[in-house]
């Protein structure tokens, strides 16, 4: 699988309803691109100098999906929303692993399950 994160820093003055109009595009992106497996997203709630104001987290079966997802007419859309409300956006793209299989593989070290 692949994991899609991106996160975006709005431009100062931006309103309240521009991020509600973005949520609404978002919310309704996975009824339209079938690539989506999983879409999550939301406003920062733990303020500090180094957080972003938003972030988004997708999950794709593969590169190319995502491609698909990327070019897709409807995502432009919300693209094209993002780039007037933000003045910086980052993105990374990650082959997730299981949580439990690094664990198998990572020597006892006495620590407590959590």
């Amino acid at each position: 699988m692949l994991n899609h994160v991106v996160l975006l820093k709005f431009k100062p003055g931006v309103e309240d309803d521009d991020v509600k109009t973005l949520e609404a595009l978002l919310d309704d992106l996975p009824n339209k691109i079938i690539e989506i497996l999983v879409y999550e997203f939301g406003r920062n709630i733990i303020p500090s100098e180094r957080a972003y104001d938003f972030a988004i987290v997708s999950l794709f079966a593969n590169p190319e999906s995502l491609e698909r997802y990327r070019t897709h007419p409807d995502h432009r859309i919300v693209l094209e929303k993002i780039t007037t409300i933000c003045e910086n956006i980052i993105t990374a793209d990650f082959a997730g692993s299981d949580a439990s299989s690094i664990k198998e593989k990572t020597p006892d070290m006495g620590l407590p399950d959590f």
